[in-house]
């Protein structure tokens, strides 16, 4: 009963507790990695600190072992399972891209269904490609106005549940990386009562978890599984992510899977910072996320009082296609001054020194969370003001759409091994993609495997390489052409 208690406590961070106690018992390391305390790499340990460098240690007794945690990293999980009102939580150290296929893996085999909406990351539909799973899109609704997808309905979720009653499962973005959720607890209950199991992947929703004015968690919506981006909005180290299952999930079946891609060297610098993130939300979320909510709005007033930029938010919700918003997430449409989103952030980038989380065709998000501060703010919305001044221009013939419905011919692990051949892009017209391609950020793929090639997936990814996207995916790193199936 006593270990019980020590357990739930979160005060606790037992990893970070675990390494304060192996530096100081001084451990000659005749073991990896080879740097051995930093004192192999000089150059290294100036860089990054003797401090953070003597804690990067390989696994061991007393540090537990990631791949088969049977203390302090367990106790790291049970206690992120009890912050987060899990049944159990995985720390992963391989980003959310990991947990995402991790949790994709668990529930789906070769042949399986899983319904999704089509703007998913890109680490979703690698998973397809890797279990050989067949997508259901349920394509989202678009607001024109933006060029954004919107979440899935409820009505275009139960007809794909009643279309594909052999499907396992559902995936969810909750929410996506503008903000904008679904009804999640309408679609567990769908879900649910169809034999289905609901997958949220919650790369953007880490605060959902910690707030009074957040959207609905996937826990609490009763999902089975999420993944939890903790180094995006919870304050870790890049790469650092959770996985979370609900009591209807096989625990031991979900290490089995995460073993088999995640590293057998986990990083005590990525476990530690999770454990102590996770006791930092803990004890401080809801009054941090709180102030964080605030900045937000008021960011969203002053630049909506600039003209020609429109900060989204709350106000868009219409109880279905956008069930909720996330009141943190600073989006800003910025065709109406006449420059698309990716022009916006080159400029804030290039001749202000603000380093914003994405631009695409029509809109910029400023990623707002734990570090962010109102001086932080009140420069960017000065920028926006002083771009609006020099650079407003005629928006007409600006691209708005950012979602273009596919046409799904093969499975994307199928597209993905077929034999296939290298054309210019042009000359692929008609033809069935064997790769990726999109912008990255946000990662959603405008091309995937399997799929068709339109003209106005051609124009679009014309416009947006025009346009100063960064575009990855493609075996051409120029995007001059691309691979197609024989």
């Amino acid at each position: 009963m006593e270990k019980e208690k020590r357990t739930i406590n979160q005060n606790r961070a037992p990893i970070y507790e675990a390494l304060q106690t192996f530096r100081e018992m001084r451990v000659v390391p005749f073991d990896v990695p080879g740097h051995k305390h930093g004192r192999g790499n000089p150059e290294l340990t100036a860089f990054l600190g003797a401090q953070c460098v003597s804690i990067d240690v390989n696994s061991m007794k007393p540090l537990d072992n990631l791949c088969h945690p049977i203390s302090v990293i367990q106790e790291a999980e049970i206690l992120a399972a009890d912050a987060f009102g899990a049944a159990y939580a995985f720390l992963m150290v391989g980003g959310t891209t990991s947990s995402v296929q991790s949790m994709v893996l668990s529930v789906c085999k070769r042949g399986d269904k899983i319904i999704l909406p089509r703007n998913v990351h890109r680490s979703v539909i690698n998973a397809l490609v890797l279990c050989g799973a067949v997508p259901v899109y349920v394509n989202p609704e678009v607001d024109r106005s933006l060029g954004i997808s919107l979440g899935m309905q409820r009505e275009q979720v139960a007809k794909a549940i009643k279309e594909n009653p052999d499907a396992v499962a559902i995936l969810v973005n909750n929410p996506t990386y503008y903000g904008i959720c679904s009804d999640i607890s309408a679609i567990v209950k769908m879900a649910h009562d169809a034999n289905m199991y609901v997958l949220a992947d919650e790369a953007h929703g880490t605060h959902f978890y910690f707030g009074d004015s957040m959207p609905l968690s996937a826990m609490k919506a009763g999902a089975d599984m999420a993944a939890v981006s903790m180094h995006k909005s919870g304050g870790s180290l890049t790469q650092s992510s959770l996985l979370l299952i609900g009591p209807n999930i096989n625990k031991g079946h979900v290490r089995q899977i995460i073993n088999l891609t995640q590293t057998t060297s986990g990083s005590y610098l990525l476990m530690s910072s999770l454990d102590i993130s996770r006791r930092n939300l803990a004890l401080r979320g809801k009054e941090v996320f709180a102030r964080v909510i605030r900045m937000a709005d008021y960011a969203r007033e002053e630049i909506n009082a600039i003209g020609g930029y429109y900060a989204f938010g709350k106000e868009l919700i219409n109880g279905n296609s956008i069930f909720d918003f996330d009141p943190t997430k600073l989006s800003v449409h910025t065709r109406d001054i006449g420059l698309a989103g990716i022009e916006v952030y080159d400029i804030l980038r290039d001749e202000y020194d603000i380093q914003i989380e994405f631009g695409d065709i029509g809109n910029i998000l400023a990623y707002l969370s734990i570090g962010d501060r109102p001086q932080e703010l009140e420069r960017l919305v000065s920028a926006l003001a002083e771009i609006r001044r020099l650079y407003q221009t005629d928006s007409s013939g600006l691209l708005s759409q950012e979602y273009i419905a596919p046409e799904v011919v093969s499975s994307p692990q199928d597209a993905f091994y077929a034999d296939k051949k290298s054309l210019p892009l042009r000359d692929s017209l008609g033809c069935v993609c064997s790769e990726f391609v999109m912008c990255y950020p946000p990662g959603i793929p405008i091309l995937a495997p399997g799929e068709r090639i339109t003209s106005e997936i051609l124009d679009y990814i014309e416009y947006a390489k025009a346009k100063g996207c960064s575009m990855t995916g493609p075996e051409d790193p120029d995007i001059l052409n691309i691979n197609v199936l024989k």
